[in-house]
């Protein structure tokens, strides 16, 4: 017999005792937001925040303030975040002048739309797809939706919430539809949800080689490896 799917609440009380509360990307707005996302690629979070940190002094973290930098000082800084700057600089540059032209110098008022409409606007972000646009949702707190990363969705699917499907944005909302409703459409829970999910999968639930003997939830996970 299959082992059965365990409760949300389970899963996350589980999770809150193995790791230290994850702390929430430094960004205190939807543009900084996307900046937190543009700022690194394929990076840690440690180098991350360098990153974003060396931008916020050297640049600025307001629309205004990316529009009137220098491209090349833009590139140079978001270099310290890995590979990809021009592309980065460039796609981080168009939010700005989304959030000019549409939100008022903000991207803050697109968030406040309906759900369906606040992700439509942010998609028009290069680079920004369901799960980025949901992330943007939750930490501003606008709505309360999952915005999982690779890693969180990856815990999930292990644990047989959704299913695996042939594209990633299938999975994410089959993954998402199935878990969403035990957190209650309640905003503080998703966020504790999406962060602790993300390090079990950073940490633990790895693509390759999990270390299932170290976690919380080896004995409530059908795909746990002996």
């Amino acid at each position: 017999m299959p082992t059965p799917r365990t409760d949300l609440s389970v899963v996350i009380a589980a999770l809150r005792r193995q790791h230290d509360a994850p702390a929430p990307p430094p960004a205190s707005n939807a543009f900084e937001l996307v900046i937190w996302e543009k700022v690194a690629y394929l990076a840690t979070d440690e180098r991350r925040a360098i990153a974003f940190d060396l931008l916020r002094r050297s640049i600025g973290l307001t629309p205004e303030k990316i529009l009137a930098a220098p491209r090349a000082r833009l590139i140079d800084v978001l270099a310290t975040g890995g590979i990809g700057a021009p592309e980065r600089a460039n796609n981080l540059r168009e939010a700005a002048e989304l959030a000019v032209a549409d939100g008022n110098g903000s991207l803050d008022s697109l968030c406040d739309l309906p759900l369906a409409d606040a992700k439509r606007a942010l998609k028009r972000i290069r680079g920004i797809g369901d799960p980025g646009a949901e992330k943007i949702l939750l930490f501003t707190r606008r709505h309360p939706v999952m915005g999982l990363d690779s890693n969180a969705l990856r815990v999930l699917t292990r644990l047989r919430y959704g299913r695996e499907a042939k594209s990633y944005n299938a999975t994410y909302k089959s993954v998402t539809d199935a878990a969403s409703p035990q957190l209650d459409r309640d905003i503080d829970r998703m966020i504790e949800a999406n962060l602790l999910l993300r390090q079990h999968g950073q940490t633990i639930c790895k693509t390759t080689r999990p270390k299932c003997s170290e976690c919380a939830l080896r004995t409530r996970c059908p795909s746990a490896i002996s």
